[in-house]
């Protein structure tokens, strides 16, 4: 097996759409309070589906192959959906793989990227011409799982002290 394979890696990259000084060193201010939550699901909801994330890779060449395995891919919101938190977790991750998913994802709320727009990344494998990377503020690696050894986490919060049943799957 490939030891990449053996374990698996879970992120959680956090966004706030109102200012709040409080919240700016644990998640990313995106001042748009209409985002399309479902249009954006419907995005992460194609993670899974494809193997090959090139196109959300910085350096695609300084890798072996650009093959990850994601196992699963949510698009969670406060009840008022102005807080985002996008979870994810794959057996490996590529150089900014994660902030440029987030960033596509942003354009895709905001009206400025088409669901099929999102999807041909993931089919043509071809890294944008421009890479706009979301902000690093909000992305937690929020648990790594052994095959051998799997630890509960051990606090009822996330990362930026909510409890886990203040998010809501969109």
């Amino acid at each position: 097996m490939h030891a990449s394979m053996q374990y698996k890696r879970r992120y959680d990259y956090f966004i706030h759409t109102y200012k709040d000084p409080h919240l700016n060193s644990i998640s990313t201010w995106y001042p748009e309070r209409n985002l399309n939550l479902e249009l954006m699901k419907k995005a992460v909801d194609l993670l899974t589906k494809y193997d090959d994330f090139r196109a959300f890779c910085k350096s695609p060449d300084t890798y072996l192959h650009t093959i990850c395995k994601v196992s699963s891919a949510t698009l969670f919101t406060d009840a008022h959906g102005d807080r985002i938190r996008f979870q994810i977790s794959a057996d490996r991750f590529l150089g900014r793989m994660i902030r440029l998913i987030v960033g596509k994802l942003i354009k895709l709320g905001k009206g400025e990227l088409s669901l099929e727009e999102f999807e041909r990344y993931l089919i043509i494998k071809q890294p944008p011409v421009l890479l706009e990377v979301a902000h690093p503020q909000g992305l937690f690696l929020s648990k790594v799982t052994y095959p051998y050894l799997d630890v509960p986490t051990r606090t009822t919060h996330s990362a930026i002290g909510d409890p886990e049943d203040h998010w809501q799957p969109v």
